[in-house]
């Protein structure tokens, strides 16, 4: 039977390792394709309150970019056929050196970087490092972008795209219309296939976004489902694997 393909996020450490890494089993297991997993961040500018919480919360813990590291490698050992993307924001990259960091998170097992406040052209030399360790780098469109710079992204030779299915923080409630599947036709004009995400929480929207989209994202929801059962990792596990399967039936 045809699934739709699922681009699962986390927050790495939230709120334990341990925690964090039964939710990853549940993904996978619930037949997510693709776990994007988030380096927690100070200031975290294109997500919303449920993701900003949880990166405080470990931030809080003194969690460090190894870690999140080390979280990653981990989860690459015991899936080794489950593609990694590692998002962050350019300060985590940039400070360490891009192509330092870069080669790190190709020993770790990543096989994508998701960093939305780097321009597609303009990214600190990210596309480059990424392609010199066997990565590559995804970039993020938003429907605020002009015609033109949508076009210059599509047609840019990424080979795929996160596109942002409206604009502002990731979280808050998303419709799917028209505008939507029009902009999902611009971002894909090119030969880039594309990840479609922001606000998806329900099997409906997928089975809206699914055909216009390689995957769709989704992240506030699982972390939405981690934070209100973290005191009880077993039930916590089985409603992270039912909203996945929700996410992928057609």
């Amino acid at each position: 039977m045809n699934k739709i393909k699922l681009m699962s996020h986390l927050v790495a450490g939230y709120p334990t390792d341990e925690i964090a890494f039964e939710a990853a089993k549940a993904l996978v297991k619930g037949g997510a394709d693709i776990l994007e997993i988030q380096l927690p961040f100070s200031d975290p500018s294109a997500d919303g309150p449920a993701i900003q919480t949880a990166c405080t919360e470990v931030l809080k813990r003194g969690y460090k970019t190894h870690d999140g590291l080390e979280f990653i490698s981990k989860l690459h050992k015991e899936f080794p056929d489950t593609t990694i993307y590692l998002m962050s924001y350019g300060s985590l990259i940039y400070t360490p050196g891009i192509e330092n960091f870069c080669k790190k998170a190709a020993a770790a097992g990543v096989k994508g970087m998701i960093i939305p406040d780097l321009p597609f052209d303009c990214d600190e030399g990210l596309t480059k490092a990424c392609e010199e360790n066997g990565m590559e780098n995804i970039p993020v469109a938003a429907p605020s972008m002009s015609d033109s710079r949508l076009e210059k992204l599509a047609n840019f030779g990424f080979k795929h795209i996160y596109a942002a299915l409206r604009a502002g923080i990731t979280g808050t409630e998303t419709t799917i219309d028209s505008a939507t599947i029009e902009f999902l036709k611009k971002v894909s004009a090119g030969s880039a296939k594309i990840y479609g995400g922001f606000g998806i929480s329900s099997g409906t929207q997928a089975k809206v976004v699914a055909p216009y989209v390689e995957a769709i994202v989704a992240g506030s929801v699982f972390v939405r489902i981690i934070t209100a059962n973290k005191n009880s990792p077993k039930e916590l596990a089985q409603k992270v694997q039912e909203k996945a399967e929700e996410l992928t039936q057609t």
